[in-house]
């Protein structure tokens, strides 16, 4: 090494560490160029030389480490300082950043602790600082909007933005121009409270509205459940601030999702419902809204009012929820993404979904992070999401945080999307007011998701039955000497001379006389008795499943429509395998050959959106179909580009959405459950890639799907497509589980089909929109009979057919002469099928019924069918799966009590079995023959099984 660059290496005041001081300046000088001396101002200009982007700060760095070579001690002297006093400053610089990076580690938020040990490069010692430095100026790169300070005074500013009671996780933001917003905002001007007393007592007000009812249903329902907010009341201000903020930046909805904890007062102070209909549902003399059968309990009921904000009224929806906690998630993001599809042009702006979260469970459930990760894909984004966690530092009766997570904080699952995050102390009202402030700029701004981490506590144990100390002594002994927040912030104003005693005992007097009274205590809430987008789902109300609708269509409809799906762009180059797809279906819609699967598929989606429907499919691999069946999504294979021919049919067709979705099961079916339950007039679908795949989202099917009309009153026309059949692949693809669905059917509450045809896909999907009755339709869809030879259709079943419930005998058979009668769904029709002709002569005397819909069962239809034949002996109930699984347990009442008593009926299929079904496929074949045999000749070996 030269003595030259040996001497840059020893003294240089820009070599090393001091780089950082000159990225340092840089960031000053790109985010306000007066905010630094003129003559690095200059030099910056120079070496930019006019260009409007930014220069990469290793450039900038670059350059000044080659003048320093060129011509050392030149620069220091330029600016007119000692080569010592640039490389305290550069240490100052790295204090300051650390500060950014680190300081909510040490941060006053804790309303039970605030003794944090400090980090060593937090310590000014650590860059070499002395107490001999803390009265020099040093240059603050425009920190507060001062240019210099002394060191005291830039640590002491320091703490008191990062380490006081906000601290701010945002320096892992990789986006430079979010962490410069983030930072100037921490770094700039505070709202000003003290000048504004009246917005003060205001926050004082929502703070002993939040306190007041939960004492009042302290007192009033010992010992019942309420799911107290108690130690975390700053919640309301928080709402109640973001929903006012909204209305000033022109939204018009927000639909929050929240689980129990604080429910009934956001419920009370923010949403407005009635006390006088909380107390009666605390009393049990509550009366169900109309089509609601078994209700809920009240802190899992939803609401919606309008609220009159600065810029206008804003519509609140809070959703219905069950208790498992965060499911909510991804059904909101879905209501919220139809009503913004809804809106149109800036939905994102009109629309705004806020999450209430609890630590505990946003640490540690999986649904957290499915719906963060769906947070900024093409399908799911819903433009920014305001995360709230009330952060009471226990989940349920857990002895430590440790033992509830992995990572220093229950909100660093968020990191993962670089969602900025903000720590505050729920005891300090004022400080969470401007984080809230800051969070919805953030993301109105931005469009994307933002955390605020409610740091407070728990007054009560999970519920009000429970006595925390048994688990938490320590925890509770702090507690219970803690004054509460709204406490805190009285006497904080009383010192401050903004209010007085008695008028804080008359604003607590004022609350209880209205509650004890049962009138409302919220904002005033704007009469709107018929909401508009509510008002779209009365048509549906009280209607039968059986309601009729002509799915029918005509030749030249069938024709038009193939002519425009096979319409590419010019040069557009299909792969050869979907080349032929796309031949054949050609020949399909001229009648040469008869129609598979996927060609009815995507004639029922765009005479749909011909007719003016729109239409949602998501899932993974919809696009091209997990078995490549469907080809909704076309790819170039010259270019990657893909185009999507049902976006293409005319001008005025309705909107076509077709998304393939991230590997995800719950967060997605939560979210197309959310979107269909808020859109009415939109076919909206959702395909597992098998159907077991479902199996994932059970909550979302057990709590939402199949129950939310039965609790709740929420209709849903939401279609979930599950492939099912046992074609030998193994006991995880093979069965949809079809029994689980059927165990929860009652009450009409869901349609559970299993179409074998074309035809019959063509109008169940088309009967799903165009009749008035809404509810979920699960499909039992196929795999091998996609291509089946037998499983096609001709185009007069789509001109004069509709669906059929149930599918008679095929075949020439004389009734009369029929003794056995085989009752099946699905893909074995076509193994019995295919094994009847082949003995024909041997089995004319067995027919073969398909039930297509096995709820509602459909008992005219099938009394018909039966009633043809009069000579019936035996009836045998056939299927694939396992005695215990499929059909047959749940189903086989109804045979009973249409068949007459005389008339056995019998199980065959395979044996009962913990496994959908067996991994070896030759063993698969010998089953499969064994049940179609016994089904046919009545054999044991086919494990036939008499009642």
């Amino acid at each position: 090494m030269s003595s030259l660059l040996k001497q840059f290496e020893e003294s240089s005041s820009l070599y090393g560490g001091n780089a950082h001081f000159i990225e340092y300046l840089y960031e000053q000088y790109l985010s306000n160029p007066e905010s630094i001396s003129p003559s690095w101002r200059q030099r910056f200009d120079h070496i930019r030389s006019g260009a409007t982007e930014d220069t990469p700060h290793s450039v900038i760095v670059e350059r000044f480490e080659k003048l320093a070579i060129a011509e050392p001690g030149r620069l220091a002297r330029m600016q007119g300082f000692t080569e010592q006093s640039v490389k305290k400053q550069s240490a100052v610089a790295r204090l300051i950043n650390h500060y950014r990076v680190k300081g909510h580690q040490i941060a006053s938020n804790n309303p039970l602790s605030q003794s944090q040990s400090v980090p060593a490069d937090l310590e000014p010692i650590y860059y070499g600082l002395t107490e001999a430095d803390m009265s020099t100026l040093f240059d603050t790169g425009g920190l507060c909007g001062v240019d210099r300070l002394p060191l005291k005074a830039i640590i002491q500013t320091l703490n008191e933005i990062y380490c006081g009671s906000i601290g701010s996780e945002y320096m892992h933001i990789v986006d430079d121009e979010k962490k410069r917003w983030i930072k100037d905002k921490l770094e700039g001007a505070k709202p000003d409270f003290s000048s504004h007393p009246e917005k003060r007592q205001w926050l004082l007000k929502l703070l002993i509205a939040a306190e007041g009812l939960e004492r009042f249903l302290h007192r009033k329902y010992v010992g019942q459940k309420r799911f107290s907010l108690e130690g975390g009341e700053s919640l309301i201000p928080v709402l109640d601030e973001l929903i006012q903020r909204a209305g000033e930046h022109k939204g018009k909805e927000i639909v929050i999702g929240m689980a129990h904890r604080g429910r009934l007062n956001v419920l009370i102070n923010i949403l407005g419902k009635s006390p006088a209909v909380l107390f009666g549902e605390f009393e049990g003399t509550h009366t169900s809204s109309p089509g609601v059968l078994t209700g809920d309990v009240k802190y899992h009921q939803g609401f919606s009012s309008n609220i009159a904000t600065p810029g206008g009224p804003i519509h609140l929806t809070l959703a219905f929820n069950p208790s498992h906690l965060e499911i909510i998630n991804p059904v909101v993001e879905g209501s919220v993404k139809a009503r913004q599809d809804r809106h149109g042009v800036d939905g994102f702006d009109a629309i705004l979904p806020i999450l209430i979260h609890g630590d505990a469970a946003f640490a540690g459930q999986g649904i957290v992070m499915e719906t963060l990760n769906m947070s900024e894909t093409r399908a799911f984004s819903t433009g920014g999401t305001v995360h709230i966690v009330i952060n009471n530092q226990i989940g349920f009766t857990t002895s430590n945080p440790f033992d509830a997570r992995s990572t220093l904080y229950c909100t660093d699952v968020a990191n993962m999307i670089q969602a900025p995050v903000f720590h505050v102390n729920g005891d300090d009202p004022e400080a969470v007011i401007f984080v809230t402030q800051l969070a919805l700029d953030y993301r109105n701004t931005f469009h994307k998701d933002v955390v605020i981490d409610l740091i407070c506590y728990r007054r009560h144990g999970h519920n009000e039955a429970d006595e925390p100390a048994a688990t938490q002594p320590m925890m509770y002994k702090s507690i219970r000497d803690h004054q509460t927040p709204p406490q805190i912030y009285a006497q904080k104003l009383i010192a401050e001379g903004v209010i007085t005693e008695d008028m804080v005992q008359k604003m607590e007097q004022d609350y209880q006389q209205l509650l004890n009274e049962g009138q409302p205590v919220s904002r005033p809430i704007i009469e709107n008795n018929v909401y508009s987008y509510s008002a779209r789902w009365v048509p549906y109300q009280n209607k039968h499943w059986d309601t009729p609708a002509d799915t029918s269509i005509t030749l030249e409809h069938i024709q038009f429509c193939n002519q425009r799906l096979q319409s590419l762009p010019e040069g557009f180059e299909l792969h050869p395998r979907v080349a032929k797809v796309m031949e054949d279906r050609n020949k399909m819609a001229a009648g040469e050959i008869p129609m598979d699967w996927g060609f009815a598929e995507n004639l029922a989606y765009a005479t749909l959106l011909l007719e003016k429907y729109n239409m949602r499919l998501t899932g993974q691999d919809i696009g091209r179909g997990t078995f490549s069946h469907r080809h909704a999504i076309l790819l170039n294979q010259a270019n990657g580009e893909n185009f999507i021919p049902l976006k293409h049919l005319s001008e005025d067709q309705g909107r076509a959405q077709i998304f393939n979705s991230l590997l995800s099961e719950a967060g997605v079916l939560g979210f197309e459950y959310g979107y269909s339950s808020t859109e009415p007039n939109k076919l909206v679908i959702w395909e597992a890639q098998f159907g077991d795949f479902a199996n994932g989202a059970q909550v979302v099917i057990d709590q939402f799907i199949a129950s939310g009309e039965t609790k709740w009153g929420k209709l849903s026309g939401l279609v979930m497509l599950l492939p099912h059949g046992f074609e030998g692949q193994g006991p995880e693809h093979s069965s949809a589980r079809l029994e689980r669905y059927l165990q929860l059917c009652a009450d009409h509450n869901i349609q559970v089909c299993v179409p074998t045809t074309p035809a019959q896909i063509f109008h169940l999907l088309r009967r799903q929109m165009l009749r008035q009755y809404r509810k979920p339709l699960i499909v039992m869809s196929p795999k091998s009979l996609l291509r089946h030879k037998l499983a096609v259709s001709t185009l007069s079943d789509l001109t004069d057919g509709e669906f059929l419930n149930v599918i008679g005998e095929q075949d020439d058979i004389d009734p009369y002469h029929v003794t056995r009668i085989v009752l099946c769904a699905g893909k074995v029709y076509f193994d019995l099928l295919e094994a009847r002709r082949l003995e024909q002569e041997q089995l004319r005397h067995v027919a073969i019924i398909r039930i297509e819909q096995l709820y509602p069962f459909p008992n005219e239809q099938f009394k018909r069918e039966i009633d043809k034949y009069p000579n019936i002996e035996h009836i045998v109930w056939c299927q694939e799966e396992p005695k215990n699984q499929g059909a047959w347990y749940q189903s086989k009442h109804h045979f009973f009590d249409l068949i007459d008593k005389n008339i056995p009926i019998s199980y065959a299929g395979r044996v009962a079995s913990a496994a959908p079904a067996v991994g070896n496929y030759k063993t698969h074949l010998n089953e499969q023959r064994a049940v179609v045999h016994a089904a046919l000749y009545g054999s044991n070996e086919g494990n036939t099984h008499e009642l």
